[in-house]
């Protein structure tokens, strides 16, 4: 195939295309896209090309005005896709019986909720609450979240393709932040002839890790990778022709690798639960004058001690001299390319649910998306969330099962 340079964004989405054009939606969905207002999030859950295969497949999309402009793709581009174009946030609420947002709901479009509405987005661990739980309960809600969304092939779709593009890029930042002009001690990541590399030290072992490894070793920087799972130690290791150096995160060779890294990623991180904190605050403080720390998993709690929420706006802060990035929606930086790529997980999903005539029978049918249900029906249906905020919590096998 001859792909131009500038058509290089655009063969997902037009593979996509030929794959699903042809489909036979059992009901006409209302999908509503409003702007996102949170946290500096750039990102939009459909593109244009996105919402004209809905459209193909007699769905209807109501997207609110400016919300796809800060991952670039206008107004016009949607409405020629065939979008509604809605003037305000209450209108794409009032119009859309699904929802799918990037960032979880403010509480003022909690508000906006009722009973008639699904909500696809994201749940972010780290900043959850039990009354934002509550209130979709209260609400009878039902809620999908992008973290656990899981097929039958045991990944999580949306997540690997976040977490490729956070690893990528959270080697990218760290590079930046060595720089002088940013604060960091004037050292280029890759070196030079006769000059060695800077250290990376990665902490986990998964998607997010390796992507950043792979990003690392691209610079020419020497790479270090803990993890206390041997298994994925071994597998990142083949993955990568043994260009990195492994060890399992114990204390004795945590503390000895942070004392000589110039940037640390931390990558560590459980599907669906809370980060582990591996790093303490006495660690940190142990680290160059001038190294970075770029928590990639600050949205499900960050697993350093010393990281707390930063936004793109203002994206770092010092602590004993360590440079922190702590930004919860990294990719949103490159908001076109994520966008895409949320678009090509979405999609199918929507098509999946038109086709089997709702989210209630869709549900029984889908394993990713039954996997992906945290509240149906008035009930909390993650175990993993019971546990954290102490709730209550029903099989959602169990409640699609007994027709509640």
């Amino acid at each position: 195939m001859d792909i131009k340079p500038l058509q290089t964004e655009q063969i997902g989405i037009q593979t996509l295309e030929k794959r699903l054009m042809k489909s036979e939606s059992e009901i006409s969905l209302k999908i509503g896209l409003p702007r996102e207002v949170s946290n500096d999030e750039r990102r939009i859950s459909l593109t244009p090309g996105g919402v004209s295969i809905l459209k193909a497949n007699g769905h209807d999309v109501f997207i609110e005005q400016r919300a796809g402009e800060e991952a670039n793709f206008s107004d016009q581009e949607y409405a020629d896709a065939g979008a509604e174009i809605a003037y305000s946030i209450d209108e794409v609420y009032q119009k859309a019986q699904m929802i799918a947002k990037v960032a979880p709901p403010t509480k003022d479009e909690l508000d906006l909720l009722d009973d008639n509405h699904t909500l696809l987005s994201a749940l972010h661990l780290g900043n959850a609450t039990e009354l934002f739980i509550q209130t979709l309960i209260d609400k009878c809600i039902t809620a999908i979240g992008f973290e656990f969304i899981k097929g039958d092939d045991k990944e999580f779709p949306i997540v690997r393709m976040m977490h490729e593009i956070t690893g990528s890029m959270a080697v990218q930042i760290g590079a930046h932040y060595l720089e002088k002009g940013q604060g960091g001690p004037g050292i280029m990541l890759g070196g030079i002839s006769g000059i060695p590399p800077a250290t990376v030290l990665i902490l986990g072992a998964g998607i997010t890790a390796e992507y950043a490894a792979r990003t690392a070793l691209g610079y020419g920087a020497q790479v270090f990778v803990m993890d206390n799972d041997l298994a994925r130690l071994r597998h990142l290791e083949n993955a990568l022709d043994r260009r990195i150096i492994t060890a399992t995160a114990n204390y004795q060779y945590l503390s000895s690798a942070l004392q000589h890294a110039d940037v640390l990623i931390g990558a560590a991180m459980q599907e669906g639960e809370r980060s582990p904190c591996m790093v303490t605050e006495s660690m940190v403080a142990s680290m160059k004058p001038g190294s970075v720390i770029v928590d990639t998993v600050i949205d499900q709690g960050g697993c350093i001690s010393t990281s707390r929420p930063t936004v793109h706006s203002k994206p770092t802060f010092t602590k004993h001299e360590v440079i922190h990035y702590c930004v919860p929606n990294i990719p949103s930086n490159v908001a076109r390319t994520a966008t895409y790529a949320l678009n090509n997980v979405l999609v199918p999903y929507f098509l999946a649910i038109g086709d089997a005539g709702g989210i209630k029978k869709c549900l029984w049918q889908n394993t990713a998306l039954r996997n992906g249900t945290y509240v149906y029906k008035k009930h909390l249906t993650k175990k993993s969330l019971a546990n954290i905020f102490d709730m209550p919590f029903r099989d959602i096998e169990m409640l699609i099962a007994s027709h509640i």
